[in-house]
This record gives structure tokens, C-alpha cells and sequence, in this order.
């Protein structure tokens, strides 16, 4: 090579100075040309590390490093949830659960000479599937990637396997189970086919449950291998140490879904609603919603709506079940005494609009009436006069206080918040307050209305309901993450409180809630029924009522608030004293039975 380049230099000299040109000369050309040559060469080789370092430098990188090193991403299952009770003692109940699963997936082109038909047979009584339904999926498919059945148990893959049929594939994934199927739905929610919550705290909770996964680095041998002295011993650890927990109490939902059945099926009505709550913290026990659905199988023509917890996400007139918070404002305002009494007509005119009692019909006018009569009796009227002596201003800003106009700020998605007319037209308007005093005209959540009287059995303090209680150590039950939440607020004085809990301690004793009494037990409680007002505008739907009953155990010192809301309940003895109150009586007597809680000393 360097011979010819030599020759060739020699060659151009001779020609470009002639034979005769002195030697020197020619030397001195050739020494020239060849500095001029590898130069030219210099310089592409310079160009040519540019470009490798520079222009294609991080491409090459990234190969390199491709072939060098692994990226893996361990799967880590969504975190299962529990409810209230101890996970490590193996007492919790679990509510939902990743569990491993396979897709069945048929290439007929690899069939290897056997006939659909022949595999469809086969396949029919492991997948407890008609063959000639099997049959019609190979045949109508391609010939590769035909899913035949997704979800597949680990059992029944065993079985698939153990056919030895060339062209059947077991992809492995992840399936979500809901143990408790249809009976915590309205709470937990479900995921869809790409593990995404869609409703519930799979919903609400997405990013708790579902983990954030750090991909691992595994560095590979010459020809591509992983090293496994270097694998990660967390590799293949499923980080299931922590466990979501709820404050639910299964024992306390079977009873209360039980219970609310009953009365749905008696009444015909057209859904219904359970809370049980512990007022000193806002921990959700219970919350049932009848219809409701089994997320385990979600997509089988469900009315949409149904997904929707409308106890949390529905908005409704409370009636007569919020009187007592109104009696709470007025004795706080000071507007009146708890011993004062008022005269009960059983109708009235207010601003041209006629109120009158319920019982106004066949009772006409009840006379002089105490503020606990008021409430035993659930006089309209009554409540009309107890409140025309607050100042209106006043009275409106009482109601902002204790929450009305605000979401209560549930972990529960979908949470609207509450309606309350405004200021101006409120103390306007005579007929707004009037019809506020009881319970009407406005409109909350069932749990909203619940979070309203723990206020009151609390001593006066607001809460934030929530049914999230934290993550757990799996094996130790020790809590290591728990959400902040609001500190507790006073908005009524421990001496309103407890004068509106001796009357509602009345009102089962002796009134409209006798059918949730209990004899050995203190429950204090008030009864509703209001009109159902018309969503597709003003006005209330003719002959459409919302029942409801509500709850404090033990009375004076509440431990327990429940609500039971009954809605379109048909038959003309359908009030809240009728049927919703029986349905919470019957979760009282499960919770005394549970806790054992003795009956008191006469």
C-alpha cells in the first residue's frame, strides 16, 4: 500500500516538473504532496470523531448502555383493603385484594393439525363454557391472538396447562377481587379493566393504592444475560407490607344493609341509606345504599347512576330531622330558652303561604307546646314560632357556621356541596325562613345531615367524616401513614348540646321515634318526613316523600349517630317514624349485642 502511494507520488512529481528536473526538486514535491495527503486524511478522521462523539454520541450511548444493562419493573399488586378490625390477629375482613390471574389466548395457526372443534371440547368443562360458544370464537377469529377467556383462576390454568394443546397461551396478570362483593360496593368502588378506579376509594384513593414503582437497574455479560449475583433480593418481593384500613365495621354494614332491605321490600321504596358514625371522630362504622352492585362484576348492564354513592353524592331536603339542629341555634342565639314554650295553631300563614302540622287534619291545633313538645311532636308550626324569634341575619349566618353552603369534606369522590338560599332572599322572604325552620327549602347529603348531629352528640364540635382510617404494617398493625385532616371546631356550647339531647332522649320515649325504642337503653332521636322536591325544576312531586330517622346511643353520651333514609317509601302509613325508624333500632340492637352492652339499672 505504501509502495503504490510512493509510486504514485513519483509519478505526479515527474509529470508536474518533468524528467529533468533536479532530484531536490522532486523529493521536495513528493514531500509536499504526501504532508497535503495526510492531511486530508487527518481531517477526515478528525471529522469522523466529531461525528461519533458529538452528533451521534448519546444514540450510541444509549445503545451501548442498552446492551449492557436491563431496566426492570418489579410488579407490585394494587394495596389491598381492610376493614377496622386487627389485620396482624387475622381479624380484619378484606374488602378488596390483587390476585394473580391469566388471559387465554388461542393461535389456531399453531394448532399443529388439530381441529377447533377437537380444542373447543376440550376447553368446554375446565371453563364451564358451551363448546359449540368456543367453537364459534375460533372460527370467526384470525389466525393468531384470539382472547378466549379473561380472568382466568390460577386452578383452572393449572388445568389449561395440563392439556398439552400447542396454540393456547397463558398471559399472566393481575385481577381485583371484591371478597365482600356487593356488601361494602357504595364504600370501596371498583378499577376497570386497566386497574384504574372508577368509583369509591379506588376512585378517591388512586394514587394511595395504586404504588409508584421505581424501575431497577441490572447490569448484563457479554452475550446479554442478566448477572444474577447482581439481581436485587427486592426484585421479586411483592411490597405488600402495608395495607389500606378503613374505619369500617363489616359487622355493623351486614346489619344495617339486612335491616334496610327489609324495609325497602315492606314499603316498595325506591333506594334507601344507612350511616352509623362515631361523632367524637367522624369515623364512618357504617354506610350502606340500597340498590347497590357487585364490583366484581361491574359491567353487567348496571344503571350508571348506581356507581354513584348517593349518600354522598345526592342532595335532599332533611324535613323534620333537622329541627333539632335549629333548636340548637336558637338556644344558642339565645333567641329562646330550653323550658320556653309557643302556641301551636296546627296552621298558619306566613307571607301569604299556609304551614300547617302534619297531623293538622284529624288533630287540629295543639295548644301550648315546650320546646320539647315541639320536637316530640314534630310540630311545624311549633318550629315556625321558635324561630321568628331569632334575628333573621343572625339565624342565616348560624346556618353557614355549622356547615350548609360547603361539602363536609367525606374521602368519598363526587361530594357536591350543600344548597342554602341566599342571604338577601332568606331574610326577605318570611316563607324562607319559616320553611327552613323545618327542614325545608335547602338541601344536603345524607352524610351531611349525619355530620350535623355529631355535632350535636359530640358536645358542639364539627368533624370531617372519613372513611380512611391509614396504611397498616401487614404483620404488626402498625399504623404508618394516617391523613391529615381538620381539628376540630366548636360551633355549639356543650350546654346547648345536652339540652337538645335530653329532648331528643323524649322524642323516643314518648314520641314520634317510640318505634327505635329499646327498653333497658337511652336513645335519643328524631323522626322525618319531608316532601321530595322536584329535580327538573321548583316545587315538590305530588304524593313523593323522603322518610328518615336519626339516632344518638347512648343518649346523653353518644358513642354512636345513625341515619336511616328511606326514599318514595308507597303506602299511606309511610312516615319516618314507620319506616326508617325501625331500621336503625334494628342496627342499635346489633350494636349492643357486638359490644355487649349491658341494659341500664331502673
Amino acid at each position: 500500500m505504501l509502495g503504490t502511494l510512493l509510486d504514485f507520488l513519483a509519478h505526479w512529481s515527474q509529470t508536474i516538473l518533468g524528467r529533468k528536473a533536479p532530484a531536490w526538486r522532486q523529493i521536495a514535491l513528493r514531500a509536499w504532496l504526501m504532508g497535503c495527503f495526510l492531511i486530508f486524511c487527518l481531517m477526515g478522521l478528525a471529522y469522523r470523531m466529531v461525528d461519533l462523539q458529538v452528533t451521534q454520541g448519546p444514540e450510541l450511548a444509549r445503545r451501548a448502555q442498552a446492551q449492557q444493562q436491563a431496566y426492570l419493573r418489579p410488579f407490585i399488586p394494587r394495596r389491598s383493603i381492610v376493614d377496622r378490625h386487627s389485620v396482624a390477629n387475622q381479624q380484619a375482613e378484606l374488602l378488596a385484594v390483587d390476585r394473580p390471574a391469566y388471559t387465554l389466548w388461542a393461535h389456531p395457526r399453531l394448532f399443529d393439525g388439530r381441529e377447533p372443534a377437537e380444542i373447543a371440547t376440550a376447553l368446554s368443562p375446565i371453563l364451564k363454557r358451551e363448546a359449540s360458544d368456543l367453537l364459534q370464537v375460533l372460527i370467526s377469529g384470525g389466525p393468531t391472538a384470539i382472547r378466549l377467556e379473561r380472568w382466568v383462576p390460577v386452578d383452572v390454568a393449572d388445568q389449561i396447562e395440563a392439556l398439552y394443546i400447542d396454540g393456547l397461551e397463558l398471559v399472566s396478570e393481575r385481577q381485583r377481587v371484591y371478597p365482600q362483593k356487593e356488601m361494602a360496593a357504595e364504600v370501596v368502588g371498583y378499577v376497570d379493566l386497566d386497574h384504574v378506579g372508577q368509583a369509591g376509594l379506588e376512585f378517591s384513593q388512586q394514587g394511595l393504592l395504586e404504588r409508584t414503582i421505581q424501575p431497577m437497574i441490572v447490569p448484563r455479560d457479554g452475550y446479554g444475560r442478566l448477572l444474577a449475583a447482581e439481581v436485587p433480593e427486592t426484585l421479586m418481593q411483592q411490597s405488600s407490607e402495608t395495607v389500606m384500613q378503613l374505619t369500617l365495621d363489616m359487622r355493623l354494614q351486614r346489619a344495617a344493609r339486612s335491616a334496610l332491605r327489609t324495609q325497602l321490600d315492606q314499603f316498595g321504596a325506591q333506594r334507601g341509606t344507612v350511616i352509623a358514625l362515631q361523632p367524637s371522630t367522624g369515623e364512618i362504622l357504617a354506610l350502606v345504599t340500597e340498590p347497590t352492585y357487585d364490583p366484581n362484576r361491574y359491567y353487567e348492564g348496571y344503571d350508571p347512576a348506581i356507581f354513584r354513592n348517593w349518600a354522598v353524592a345526592d342532595l335532599y331536603e332533611p324535613g323534620s330531622t333537622f329541627k333539632p339542629i335549629n333548636i340548637a341555634i336558637g338556644l344558642e342565639l339565645e333567641a329562646f330558652r330550653a323550658d320556653a314554650t309557643v302556641y301551636d295553631e296546627g296552621r298558619i300563614t306566613v307571607g301569604g303561604w299556609p304551614v300547617q302540622n302534619h297531623d293538622y287534619e284529624y288533630r287540629g291545633p295543639a295548644g301550648w307546646l315546650s320546646v320539647t313538645d315541639v320536637l316530640k311532636q314534630s310540630s311545624n308550626v311549633g318550629m315556625v314560632h321558635l324561630m321568628e324569634r331569632t334575628n333573621p341575619r343572625q339565624y342565616y349566618q348560624s346556618l353557614v357556621n355549622v356547615g350548609l353552603g360547603r361539602p363536609t369534606g367525606v374521602d368519598l369522590p363526587f361530594e357536591p356541596r350543600s344548597l342554602l338560599k341566599a342571604q338577601g332572599q332568606f331574610e326577605r322572604v318570611a316563607i324562607e325562613r319559616a320553611t327552613t325552620s323545618f327542614g325545608q327549602g335547602f338541601s344536603l347529603t345524607p352524610l351531611g345531615l349525619a355530620v350535623l348531629h355529631s355535632t350535636l352528640a359530640n358536645g358542639g364540635y364539627q368533624i370531617t367524616p372519613h372513611v380512611v382510617r391509614g396504611l397498616v404494617e401487614r404483620d404488626t398493625d402498625q399504623l404508618v401513614w394516617q391523613p391529615s385532616r381538620p381539628e376540630r371546631t366548636r360551633i355549639f356550647s356543650d350546654a346547648t348540646t345536652r339540652a337538645v339531647r335530653a329532648q331528643m332522649r323524649d322524642v323516643v320515649d314518648f314520641g314520634t321515634g317510640h318505634n327505635a325504642y329499646i327498653e333497658g337503653y337511652e336513645i335519643g332521636g328524631k323522626t322525618g318526613t319531608a316532601q321530595k322536591a322536584n329535580p327538573q325544576g321548583g316545587g315538590y312531586l305530588l304524593g313523593k316523600r323522603i322518610t328518615s330517622f336519626v339516632a344518638y346511643f347512648p343518649a346523653m353520651e353518644p358513642e354512636y349517630v345513625l341515619l336511616a333514609v328511606v326514599d318514595e317509601p308507597r303506602g299511606d302509613d309511610a312516615y319516618g317514624s314507620s319506616v326508617a325508624a325501625p331500621i336503625v333500632r334494628s342496627v342499635l340492637q346489633e350494636i349492643i349485642a357486638l359490644e355487649g352492652i349491658p341494659p341500664r339499672q331502673s
